[in-house]
């Protein structure tokens, strides 16, 4: 069975992480994605991480299911190419810095010249215009712009503190797929292909509004400063018991009424300080610290079999290599052990959206270097003697 984007061609001119991973999930969707590398070096991503056998563990798992082209664009031949390759796409995307592709001559004008349905997308850091516009951005630049760092500030010194894994290039990835297919169903209405932008610092604040940024949803005279919590080291959810920790959640009062029976507290029912979701929140150090008191006194265990009989949202909060042997992530059958061809035994995640008609799946390895130069290019028409040829000037690799 195929994917639900079988049969849409997808050219992509991103590197690193953001864009990368958007395309592998419309890869795995059924979309045939041509990842267009420079030859000699590649993505910069297959130099970066642990490696094994010349493979790095970052590269394998956001770049499966695609075929790489290795293309010098600093040739006019290798834009001629590109653009020759572009004209049997759905789809362009680059990821370079504002103004970037317009000067290597990929630019939106150029591709439509002789793609006129084409949709083109450009992820950014910024965006187009604005005084960091033209800035070089990693991941910690937008979660140090977007405010997620300040969010993250340790409360006892109010140091800002950065997330402990790329999230501003993973939502900017997520982001970017949703906006991609939501493109191409566009076009499926309207025939017209349009320019698609997403700045990571957009979709990084568009993320963390609704939660870490609803102080200031209502618009108030004076002070705009965000409340800091009075025991700060409870504020997160995290709790100690007798033998590890565990996070659990009391938003509603029947969630609340479920705490106090499991904790054998029913008192706490009826106390003005919890009774309602508001008096919760008000007094939401007070409540986390008598929470943390009543799971200190037994088992990660005994609390979680507690919890969950009175349905009150808990989990254990688990060590990443606790992961691999985690019930529900085996019942899930969500880490997949795969044999490389290179690299050997493998683990990846597989694709988290299950499409009853249309499933998603892994299509293949991440690619070799120009691992499918010669086969994309015969795809576009190039007989054995151009394509030598031009593998013989440097243009390709």
């Amino acid at each position: 069975m195929n994917g639900p984007l079988e049969g849409y061609r997808i050219v992509d001119l991103t590197a690193m992480v953001s864009g990368p991973i958007a395309t592998m999930m419309l890869a795995e969707q059924g979309a045939d994605v041509i990842k267009i590398e420079p030859p000699g070096t590649g993505d910069l991503v297959r130099a970066i991480g642990e490696a094994r056998s010349g493979i790095t563990s970052l590269f394998a798992t956001s770049n499966r299911s695609k075929r790489s082209v290795a293309i010098d664009l600093g040739r006019p031949e290798g834009v001629a190419l590109l653009k020759r390759l572009v004209a049997t796409a759905d789809l362009f995307v680059q990821n370079f810095r504002p103004g970037t592709a317009d000067r290597m001559g990929v630019g939106e004008s150029e591709l439509r010249a002789v793609a006129p349905r084409l949709i083109y997308v450009s992820i950014s850091g910024f965006g187009e215009k604005g005084p960091y516009a033209k800035q070089r951005v990693y991941d910690p630049i937008i979660q140090a712009a977007s405010g997620l760092a300040a969010v993250q500030r340790d409360r006892e010194t109010g140091r800002p503190r950065m997330v402990r894994t790329i999230l501003a290039d993973k939502v900017t990835a997520l982001t970017a797929a949703q906006a991609m297919t939501a493109a191409l169903l566009a076009r499926e209405r309207s025939g017209e292909g349009q320019h698609v932008r997403i700045a990571m610092l957009d979709a990084m604040l568009a993320f963390l509004w609704p939660e870490g940024m609803m102080h200031y949803t209502f618009v108030r005279e004076g002070d705009e400063r965000a409340r800091v919590a009075r025991k700060p080291q409870i504020r997160e959810l995290v709790f100690d018991t007798s033998d590890g920790f565990i996070t659990a959640g009391t938003v509603s009062d029947r969630e609340w009424e479920g705490f106090a029976r499991a904790a054998r507290r029913p008192e706490l029912v009826e106390d003005p300080r919890f009774s309602t979701g508001t008096a919760r929140v008000e007094n939401w150090d007070e409540r986390l610290e008598l929470m943390g008191e009543v799971f200190r006194t037994d088992t990660t265990a005994h609390w979680l079999e507690r919890l969950a009989a009175e349905q009150v949202p808990c989990a254990p909060i688990l060590e990443r290599h606790e992961l691999l042997a985690d019930a529900q992530i085996a019942a899930s059958q969500l880490i997949e052990e795969i044999d490389h061809p290179l690299a050997g035994r493998i683990r990846h995640v597989r694709p988290a959206a299950r499409f009853d008609h249309t499933p998603s799946r892994v299509r293949g390895f991440a690619p070799a270097l120009g691992q499918h130069t010669d086969e994309v290019l015969a795809e576009i028409g190039l007989e054995a003697p151009e394509i030598a040829a031009l593998r013989a000037a440097g243009t390709i690799a």
